[in-house]
């Protein structure tokens, strides 16, 4: 399906319904530190995710779950211009679907927009790919929530390590918290992507049983 309202300078969709929908999965990608370019499709970060959100979606729609890929406004977190973003889009999904129960796949800069967002009361859990995590970042929104990570050791633009101090910082509010390490592999998922997709799959399913 094409976007929904995908003017430039505005959030929107890429939307992938399942037939009759019980729940949703809300994909996030990643961006950079600082831009205020629109997220346009040539972004890489937006493609890498779109690519994924077409190669997760057959397997989630058999049980009754869709995919809504949203694309900022812009490219940078900005200190935080994402979150906005993902909040308006849990309201359209509420506005679209009801009070249907949603799993936020964000990764890189989506899975940071993730753990600021997740304590929305649609939202029933996170699963992070290759996260962007900073000490700063605060886990109060991950409160009564699973949160499934998963990382590669050879990552340079993001941190293994600081996945795993974020995670053990949520142990303290989220229902649980599980960590796959992903073996030698860097921050893009372009190698082993079977098993990336196979990851963002089961994370959403075990959140949605």
């Amino acid at each position: 399906m094409p976007d929904t309202h995908a003017n430039l300078g505005q959030a929107s969709f890429t939307r992938l319904d399942a037939e009759q929908q019980r729940a949703l999965v809300l994909v996030l990608h990643g961006g950079k530190q600082s831009s205020q370019q629109p997220v346009d499709g040539r972004s890489a970060s937006w493609k890498r995710m779109a690519s994924m959100q077409r190669a997760i979606t057959p397997a989630l729609r058999e049980d009754g779950i869709g995919t809504w890929l949203l694309r900022y406004r812009v490219r940078g977190w900005n200190g935080g211009a994402p979150v906005a973003d993902a909040r308006w889009a849990l309201d359209q999904v509420r506005r679209e679907l009801g009070d249907v129960p949603v799993v936020l796949l964000g990764h890189s800069m989506g899975a940071r927009t993730a753990a600021y967002v997740a304590g929305d009361r649609s939202v029933v859990g996170v699963v992070a790919l290759a996260p962007w995590w900073m000490p700063e970042d605060p886990v109060d929104a991950l409160r009564g929530k699973p949160v499934l990570a998963a990382h590669g050791r050879t990552d340079k633009i993001t941190s293994a390590r600081q996945t795993r101090a974020f995670l053990r910082r949520a142990d303290a509010v989220a229902s649980e918290t599980a960590f796959r390490d992903m073996g030698r592999v860097g921050h893009y998922m372009f190698r082993r992507v079977a098993e990336w997709n196979d990851v963002a799959v089961s994370g959403c399913r075990a959140l949605l049983a």
